[in-house]
């Protein structure tokens, strides 16, 4: 029976923010060991520090050395910190920023050993865990030069799903970063993730403009008629994927027309998660799309201004190791309808929405 439980490997984030608060809450879930193996990458003394700032019920964890070692019906826990850690609450520190890698480090070699199924990050503070051996800008970008692929940040929160094509660079950088080719490298990454991680047969794909109003037919801006359209207009033709636009964003947003669509493309970070969180706040989900392995995380950062206080939202983190659990089942069924002909069948016939 160990082996039919999925093991959600969860990092502890930046000790001083509000992971522990988030995965102490999450592991008093009766849910949580109904649908998983949890394997927290973190510290007993620090999960025990949290709990006493907090004022947190005990919750017993089973001390282990790594995801090979977990117990399907405990909560589990990978000591990666010294005991003598120190914890300065609504602080980005070095030693946060050290301890949270450490973390994140042990976590990818147990997912690379396949020792856990699926990856929950708790938030980090991405200044304090720069250094030499993190030098990006955050977890997304760390994990894609740890297991490559062509990684996708797509926010989701029910049948809303925006990703974003430049991701974390400065907004000067942007209109030069969208070429054809990386437009057209970050659609397939989004057709093919909808289709196998989130069981959509037929995708359709909303696609922003980069200038306002979608440059008025280049009035504003060159970007959408010599390169927007082009791409979108090849994909349709000789991919197959159906992919639309260009689409000014306060037009698709203000209205409902963005319920069309199984996910929309923005140009640029803010241009995405500025309506996203809007409509999604402490609900939605930071998926890290287009690599092998399944890591999600909640869609918000360590909240160092409220660590401690025990008013952490924790539906976002919740959600993130729902999906993380979803994802990796309809993975797995999409690879045996896939690969065995005998049992195959016309995914058109199991709905748009995955249900």
């Amino acid at each position: 029976m160990s082996n039919e439980k999925i093991k959600v490997g969860i990092t502890q984030g930046d000790i001083n923010g509000i992971g522990y608060e988030l995965i102490l809450k999450a592991m008093s879930d009766p849910r949580i060991l109904e649908l998983c193996t949890p394997i927290i990458y973190g510290s007993s003394k620090v999960a025990a520090y949290h709990r006493k700032a907090l004022d947190f019920q005990s919750i017993s964890m089973n001390n282990i050395r790594s995801g090979d070692e977990a117990h399907y019906k405990r909560i589990n826990i990978v000591n990666c910190l010294d005991d003598d850690i120190r914890v300065e609450l609504g602080k980005a520190t070095e030693i946060s920023g050290e301890a949270a890698l450490k973390s994140l480090e042990k976590a990818v070699i147990d997912l690379k050993k396949k020792s856990i199924h699926v990856l929950v990050t708790a938030p980090i503070n991405k200044k304090a865990i720069q250094c030499e051996k993190f030098d990006f800008p955050g977890h997304t970008e760390y994990l894609a030069n740890c297991f490559g692929g062509e990684p996708l940040m797509l926010l989701v929160k029910d049948n809303l799903r925006v990703g974003i094509i430049t991701g974390h660079i400065p907004l000067k950088y942007v209109a030069g970063a969208i070429t054809k080719e990386r437009l057209r490298e970050k659609i397939i990454t989004t057709n093919k993730t909808l289709k196998i991680d989130f069981n959509i047969s037929k995708p359709t794909i909303a696609v922003l403009g980069l200038n306002p109003h979608a440059s008025d037919d280049g009035l504003v801006g060159i970007e959408e008629t010599e390169i927007i359209v082009p791409t979108l207009e090849s994909l349709r033709n000789q991919e197959d994927i159906m992919a639309f636009g260009p689409y000014s964003a306060d037009g698709l947003f203000g209205t409902d027309r963005y319920k069309q669509f199984d996910a929309i493309l923005a140009m640029y970070h803010d241009q995405g998660l500025i309506p996203f969180k809007t409509l999604a706040f402490n609900s939605g989900v930071n998926y890290t799309a287009g690599l092998p392995i399944i890591r999600t995380s909640p869609d918000h950062g360590t909240a160092f201004d409220i660590v401690g206080q025990n008013i952490a939202n924790i539906e976002s983190f919740l959600s993130a190791i729902y999906m993380a659990i979803d994802i990796y089942k309809n993975r797995k069924e999409y690879k045996e309808l896939t690969s065995n002909p005998l049992q195959r069948v016309d995914l058109s016939t199991m709905g748009n929405d995955g249900e």
